[in-house]
């Protein structure tokens, strides 16, 4: 038969009929099948000794049937921790924090804890919602990367003992650990680059100017053209949201008119992939520098010249800070700036067309 929306169903009458979803055995089920006591059992489901190996093997057999897990929430409030930790990205789609999310989970993995991860798609509100949620769950701790630029929510949790680590930007109105790339830094360098191979109008479109990261590339972007002595024009710079209509525009503007730049310094992997796309629908040769690597610069004609982060060095750092707030061995909240790598692939190596 088909159902309202067109699928094709089939009948499964005999299946899971007894099935009652929501509703888990509990220890007092297990102990009624294998005819024990709930001490009995709690011995067995924690590993404590005292049970002899025929009752044990009956209990488990038992656990088997019956499908039982142990609550572990009970633990929780004996043992004042969950062995989980939580993680707050920005967006799940975006490809910098896939080896980033790995790197926490490995270092949780590695810790016993488990990992528990969410989207704020870049809204302060969600990611307080989340964050709070995480913690009304008792995560031990957090790895965050803001939306928002007010923290001060989390000052309750942090006096309560949740461990936690910023990531990417700082946080806001709070002192709290941050691990992040070296934005300004990599950004000059970036621009500096362009410079050196002879381009002096170099357009920069980047990310929201709120967001710490888009800020200060953009702080680079500057001073890497003053420490050349090059006057920036107003309509050489663009920030804003990145979705690929308001890239284009601004880098078709940028590429227009009397005076158009020879070259454009992408703020971050979403604006380089919009960038590309415009550029190879150009007449003339515009040199190219992206913030963060893209999946396949490499085999584009030319490769993209990046100034690459190490997200899983970043991750990697964040999670193993947390993880030292938790055994006790920090005090005080530290800024750690790990470096940027240029990687030089051709298209930041192109001459001014003019």
């Amino acid at each position: 038969m088909d159902d309202r929306t067109g699928h094709r169903t089939v009948p499964q009458t005999n299946l899971r009929s007894a099935t009652r979803y929501g509703t888990r055995p509990t220890m007092k089920d297990v102990a009624a099948r294998a005819g024990v006591g709930l001490k009995t059992v709690s011995r067995v489901v924690n590993g404590e000794p005292g049970v002899t190996p025929e009752t044990e093997r009956r209990v488990q057999e038992a656990i088997d049937a019956l499908g039982f897990r142990r609550n572990d929430s009970a633990r929780v409030l004996r043992k004042g921790r969950t062995a989980s930790i939580g993680l707050v990205l920005e967006d799940l789609a975006d490809p910098f924090y896939g080896p980033l999310s790995r790197s926490v989970e490995e270092v949780a993995r590695a810790h016993g804890a488990l990992l528990i991860n969410g989207s704020s798609a870049e809204d302060p509100d969600r990611e307080q919602e989340l964050v709070l949620a995480l913690c009304a769950r008792r995560v031990d701790g957090l790895v965050v990367i803001p939306a928002g630029d007010d923290h001060r929510y989390l000052e309750p949790e942090l006096k309560a003992g949740v461990a936690t680590v910023f990531v990417d930007r700082p946080a806001g109105h709070i002192d709290a650990d941050v691990v992040l790339s070296d934005n300004f830094g990599g950004a000059r360098d970036g621009v500096a680059h362009l410079i050196a191979h002879g381009h002096r109008r170099i357009g920069f479109i980047g990310d929201m100017p709120r967001i710490h990261t888009a800020a200060e590339r953009l702080r680079g972007y500057r001073a890497a053209m003053e420490d050349a002595g090059i006057p920036v024009a107003d309509a050489w710079m663009s920030l804003g949201v990145t979705d690929p209509e308001r890239v284009r525009r601004a880098a078709e503007e940028m590429l227009s008119g009397p005076d158009p730049v020879t070259a454009v310094f992408a703020g971050n992997n979403r604006v380089t992939v919009t960038v590309v796309r415009v550029l190879a629908e150009q007449t003339r040769s515009v040199a190219l520098v992206g913030f963060d690597d893209i999946e396949l610069a490499d085999l584009l004609r030319p490769g993209v010249t990046v100034v690459a982060q190490d997200a899983a060095d970043i991750g990697r750092t964040a999670a193993e800070r947390l993880f030292r707030q938790l055994d006790g061995t920090l005090v005080a909240p530290e800024r750690i700036e790990l470096p940027t790598r240029l990687i030089t692939r051709g298209s930041g190596e192109l001459p001014p067309a003019d």
